[in-house]
C-alpha cells in the first residue's frame, strides 16, 4: 500500500472529524482552519518515542490513544476548547493490521475529545509519534503558569499516581487492563474542567512529569513558593491496593503521566469549585498553597518536612 492510499483508507475518515469544520481538511498541502470571532489558537507540541514514552509491543489502539489524550491534556491545562490536532507518524512499515489497530484508537480518542485530524505526515523509520494538537480559546482567557499569587489554593483533579502504577503493572504484563492500567495508557484529559477553569483559576498546568515538579513550573514562572501537604494527596483505593501507602505517596508525587489538572485557585473560589467537579463526579482536593517564601516545602504533618526524590527528566 503506497502513503497516500494508507493516509486516505486510515485516516481520511469521518470518525477521525467529531471537531469543529475545517474549511480545508486533510489531503492537501495545508488545512485551511478558521477560528471562532474573538479567539486565540493554543498549540501545543508532542513527540513521543518508542520505548521512551510507550513500549513498541503495545497495542496500537492503545499507543494512539495514550499519545493524543496526553497531547490534548495540554489544551486542558489551558482551557482550551478542543479543535484539530496534526499527526506526523513514523514507523517501520505499512503493517495493515497495526495501522487498523492505530487509527480505531486515534478515533476513539479523538472523539472523547471532541477534535478533529487535520493533517500530518507519514514516514519510513523507527516507530515515533508527533501530535500537534490546536484548541481555541476566548481573547485573553488562556489559563497560564504565571499568575498564582500568595494565599491560593493549589488544587489537583482525580487521582494521582495511578499511571506510574500502571506502568509497573504493564512493564510485567502488556495485555494488563485493569484500574490502573489503563489509567497509564487511556488517560482522561479534563477539558471540561479546564474550560470551567477559565476566568477563575489563577495558574493552571497538566501533570505530566510529577506534582512536585510540575507545580514548581507554576512556582517559578509566578514568582512564588508552595506548602504542600502530603497526607492531603488523593490516592485512588486501587493504587492503595497495589503498592504500600509510602510508595503511592512516592508515586503521587513524581511518577507523573496522570495528566490531571493542578492548578490554584483563590480561597473564596474553593467551595464553588468542588461544587462543580462534584456535579461531574471528580474529585477535586486541596492539597497546600501559595505562599510567599520561593520553593516547595512538604509537609508529612505540621512539623515533619518531607524532601521525595526529583521526578521525571528528559535528559
Amino acid at each position: 500500500m503506497g502513503e497516500f492510499d494508507l493516509i486516505k483508507r486510515y485516516f481520511d475518515r469521518p470518525e477521525l472529524r467529531p471537531g469543529p469544520d475545517m474549511a480545508l481538511g486533510p489531503g492537501d498541502d495545508c488545512a485551511l482552519l478558521q477560528l471562532p470571532d474573538n479567539h486565540q489558537l493554543c498549540v501545543s507540541s508532542d513527540t513521543f518515542v518508542s520505548g521512551v514514552h510507550f513500549f513498541e509491543d503495545m497495542a496500537a489502539h492503545q499507543i494512539a490513544q495514550r499519545c493524543l489524550a496526553a497531547s490534548v491534556s495540554d489544551l486542558a491545562a489551558m482551557g482550551a476548547a478542543p479543535a484539530w490536532f496534526n499527526l506526523c507518524l513514523t514507523m517501520p512499515s505499512a503493517n495493515t493490521p497495526w495501522i487498523d489497530s492505530f487509527s480505531e484508537g486515534l478515533a476513539a480518542q479523538a472523539n472523547a475529545c471532541g477534535i478533529s485530524l487535520a493533517g500530518g505526515d507519514t514516514t519510513k523509520g523507527p516507530l515515533s509519534i508527533s501530535i500537534h494538537a490546536m484548541g481555541c480559546v476566548p481573547v485573553g482567557q488562556a489559563i497560564t503558569r504565571s499568575g498564582a499569587n500568595v494565599g491560593d489554593v493549589i488544587m489537583v483533579s482525580g487521582t494521582l499516581g495511578d499511571s506510574r502504577a500502571g506502568l509497573h503493572i504493564m512493564q510485567q504484563n502488556r495485555s494488563a487492563k485493569d484500574y490502573l492500567s489503563k489509567r497509564f495508557w487511556n488517560p482522561t484529559p479534563r477539558l471540561h474542567l479546564g474550560q470551567w477553569l477559565t476566568g477563575k483559576a489563577t495558574a493552571c498546568l497538566d501533570i505530566s512529569d510529577g506534582l512536585v515538579q510540575d507545580l514548581g513550573h507554576i512556582l517559578i514562572a509566578s514568582g512564588c513558593g508552595a506548602e504542600l501537604n502530603l497526607l492531603d494527596l488523593p490516592l485512588s483505593s486501587e493504587l492503595r491496593t497495589h503498592v504500600s501507602y509510602d510508595q503511592a505517596l512516592d508515586y503521587a508525587l513524581n511518577g507523573g503521566e496522570d495528566f490531571e489538572l493542578c492548578f490554584t485557585l483563590p480561597l473564596d473560589l474553593v467551595a464553588e469549585a468542588k461544587a462543580y467537579t462534584q456535579s461531574q463526579n471528580l474529585p477535586l482536593t486541596a492539597v497546600g498553597h501559595i505562599s510567599a517564601e520561593l520553593g516547595c516545602r512538604i509537609w508529612r504533618g505540621k512539623k515533619s518536612p518531607y524532601a521525595p526524590p526529583q521526578g521525571y527528566q528528559h535528559f
